[in-house]
């Protein structure tokens, strides 16, 4: 994690990354030191494959870990901010195409947290993100974040849209963060965006999902 930002700058075709921790328990605000996260915005498939399958950095990663899971994802929706920009605001492709009924989709939502709002945050949030992993429809879903406490993700696989909607619009606990969030201003920088997923390889936590 440290050391990986110089060789990653330097990846052809590599439009956007972020390097992300775990929170323990999925959700925690302690780190689990066991389990990291990437993303990875491309100018193309065929930089994508070239990375996964021959660079160095991601050659080390595979050596030192017991599992990984990979998802290919093409936004559906994207709307907020990450550093400044929507990196799945592609110039030249939509960023909203509908996703056939009953198709699964991921969800990432992240958040630069107001460093002086975060107890609330975590008195209120953290408890509800929790309750996503065992949601109707959710295949699987954890903590992310880039930096502990303060810079935080969460991403969510569902089984449909329509099973997201369900919990996010039907979930009262879910309504009074969205509420809350308006009304104390927690974040300084905030980002929804929601993907058709393409395809996966590999297991999360023993499973293929």
């Amino acid at each position: 994690m440290a050391t990986a930002q110089r060789p990653l700058q330097q990846v052809p075709g590599l439009r956007f990354q972020k390097l992300l921790g775990s929170g323990a328990g999925g959700f925690g605000a302690l780190p689990n030191l066991r389990r990291y996260g990437f993303m990875a915005v491309w100018e193309s498939e065929e930089a994508a494959e070239a990375f996964f399958g021959t660079h160095p950095l991601w050659q080390q990663y595979r050596q030192r870990t017991s599992a990984i899971w990979t998802a290919r994802l093409a936004p559906i929706k994207a709307h907020g901010l990450w550093d400044g920009v929507n990196p799945f605001d592609y110039a030249s492709e939509p960023t909203e195409t509908a996703a056939p009924d009953g198709e699964p989709v991921l969800v990432l939502t992240r958040a630069s947290i107001r460093l002086r709002k975060t107890p609330r945050f975590w008195r209120y949030v953290a408890p509800v993100s929790a309750t996503i992993a065992d949601a109707p429809g959710v295949r699987a879903a954890i903590g992310l974040g880039e930096l502990p406490v303060v810079r935080q993700a969460t991403v969510s696989l569902w089984d449909s849209a329509q099973a997201m909607q369900e919990y996010a619009y039907r979930s009262e606990k879910h309504k009074e963060v969205i509420r809350l969030t308006r009304q104390e201003d927690w974040y300084a920088e905030e980002m929804f965006a929601r993907f058709r997923v393409l395809g996966t390889e590999g297991v999360w936590d023993g499973l293929g999902v």
